[in-house]
């Protein structure tokens, strides 16, 4: 007799990742393999961060439980830091930290939305967010990320998307896979639309540090009552290239966070305690190395964005910003996905298929820069052009 199995799991793919990577094939090669899979920064946490993690590691506590919302002193670090960003006043008691965004978005779905509920999300989408509402048994109603003359989704899209089932909208911005940027109009129009019809607006900010923009990337938090319908989520890992660390958070109303708190203990009992502690130092002490690594990542964009300019290259460079670039190829008709294992195993170049990325998407293909330095941009497009 076999193992029942959840048919709910048992309908999403594989992890998408662990699948591109095993595309690669074996053995030496004379040239350098341009992984550009997975979106995690291509350097170490600071210096200084790291001798802070080796220091906590001794001190005593550190490997106990903390609050199922993470340590008050992180709490209020990043409610002053989101504060300051978006020139609003968040309460600390609005934050939860949590072990990675992902954990963060598992959360805010599970808290608003039960098996029958749908949610409205742009497509192309972050497969992790599809994957997590497909094993919830939560409805998926895509509505458009971008079409010709624009880059970002449209609130008229998502209304039209809405039925009694909807429970929520989800944004994500900078956007994975694109690397869109959302103008604030734009997710004040999905703000206010959630809020007219009494849903979630769950707001996945993961790169929101790397933004070329100083000005806040909306006015959200200063809205009257903003709690009632706003869950923005954020993470650490990119920015303090912290990924294998798991620190990530939620800021939303104290209804909501009480509920997620249900669900966060179930998952973890609390965030990782060193990595909380090491993050209280960053946001207090690595504005500088910041600063430095983001020019490093604006560089890598700019780099990427030239040598998409060749004009001997079919590949057509359809939006790209903070870690991403979003990439029509050139072969009408074929699979996204035979695209890119072709691309790995002739041609040394890892990226990931549209179709891992939502209906509509097989023409496409996502290149995660952040991990290649902005030298090899120009090879890439070599080897793209030879792939041609």
């Amino acid at each position: 007799m076999n193992m029942p199995l959840s048919p709910l799991v048992g309908q999403v793919e594989a992890p998408p990742i662990a699948e591109a990577m095993s595309w690669v094939r074996p053995g030496a090669r004379n040239r350098e393999f341009l992984n550009l899979c997975q979106a995690v920064p291509s350097y170490p946490p600071a210096e200084a961060l790291q001798d802070e993690f080796a220091r906590l590691a001794k001190a005593p506590g550190t490997g106990g439980y903390t609050n199922i919302y993470g340590l008050e002193a992180l709490r209020a670090a990043h409610a002053e830091a989101i504060g300051r960003d978006y020139q609003a006043e968040i309460p600390a008691a609005n934050v939860a930290v949590t072990t990675g965004c992902n954990q963060a978005f598992a959360a805010a779905v599970m808290a608003v939305a039960k098996p029958g509920d749908s949610i409205v999300i742009p497509a192309p989408y972050y497969f992790n967010h599809q994957m997590w509402m497909t094993m919830l048994g939560i409805g998926i109603a895509p509505i458009p990320a971008f079409s010709a003359g624009r880059n970002h989704p449209i609130a008229e899209d998502a209304e039209a998307a809405i039925t009694p089932a909807t429970k929520a909208i989800v944004l994500c911005t900078p956007n994975n896979p694109t690397g869109a940027i959302y103008p604030p109009h734009v997710i004040k129009a999905f703000f206010d639309l959630a809020k007219r019809r009494g849903l979630a607006l769950i707001l996945d900010e993961t790169y929101k540090d790397f933004r070329p923009d100083p000005a806040p990337a909306h006015g959200l938090f200063a809205e009257k009552g903003w709690q009632d319908t706003l869950i923005q989520l954020y993470s650490f890992s990119k920015v303090y290239a912290l990924a294998g660390y798991r620190l990530g958070a939620m800021i939303s109303g104290e209804a909501l966070l009480f509920e997620a708190a249900k669900i966060l203990d179930c998952m973890t009992i609390c965030p990782p305690h060193i990595t909380q502690g090491g993050v209280i130092y960053a946001l207090s002490h690595l504005d500088a190395w910041k600063r430095e690594k983001l020019a490093l990542m604006a560089g890598r964009l700019a780099a990427i964005r030239t040598a998409f300019q060749n004009p001997a290259l079919k590949f057509e460079l359809v939006s790209s910003g903070a870690y991403f670039a979003y990439v029509k190829h050139p072969f009408a008709g074929e699979a996204s996905k035979a695209v890119a294992m072709r691309l790995a195993q002739e041609h040394d170049v890892l990226c990931l298929p549209g179709s891992m990325f939502g209906p509509g998407q097989e023409d496409y293909l996502r290149f995660a820069f952040a991990n290649v330095d902005g030298a090899l941009m120009e090879p890439l497009a070599q080897r793209l052009i030879g792939a041609q």
